[in-house]
C-alpha cells in the first residue's frame, strides 16, 4: 500500500542521514547475499542489489531540505565503505561504493565533484 511505501522511505531517509546511517542501510539491504550462493545466478543477484542500493543511496530523499545537504551528509559516508575490513563484506561495500559514485557523477557532476572526487583524489593531488 502507498502508506506503507512512504512510511518506509521516510524511515529509510532519516536513517540515511544519520551519522553511520549509510552503512547500516547496506548491511540491513545486503545481509545474506554473497554468503556460498550458487556460482553466476548468486553473483548475478549481488550484483543486482548492489545497484538497487546504489540507485536509493543516489537517490535524494523528499524528506531532505536541499541536496547539497545530503550529498554533504551522505558522500562521506559512501568513501567510508570503500574502507571497510572484513573481506566478504569490503567486496560488496565497495561495488555498492562505487556505483553510486558512478551514479552521482552522472546526475549531479558539480556536487559529486566536491564531495566525492576531491576528497578521494586529495592524496593524488597532493603527491
Amino acid at each position: 500500500p502507498a502508506w506503507l511505501r512512504r512510511l518506509c522511505g521516510q524511515l529509510l531517509s532519516e536513517r540515511l542521514m544519520r551519522p553511520n546511517g549509510v552503512q547500516a542501510v547496506v548491511r540491513g539491504i545486503m545481509e545474506g547475499t554473497g554468503a556460498g550462493g550458487a556460482g553466476a545466478e548468486a553473483a548475478a543477484v549481488d550484483w543486482r542489489k548492489c545497484d538497487t542500493v546504489a540507485k536509493i543511496l543516489a537517490s535524494c530523499p523528499q524528506q531532505c531540505l536541499s541536496l547539497q545537504g545530503y550529498y554533504r551528509l551522505v558522500c562521506p559516508q559512501i568513501l567510508d565503505l570503500l574502507h571497510i575490513q572484513d573481506k566478504l563484506t569490503a567486496l560488496q561495500f565497495q561495488r555498492v561504493a562505487t556505483t553510486t559514485l558512478l551514479t552521482m557523477v552522472k546526475e549531479h557532476p558539480q556536487l559529486a565533484e566536491k564531495h566525492l572526487l576531491q576528497p578521494l583524489l586529495a592524496p593524488l593531488l597532493r603527491c
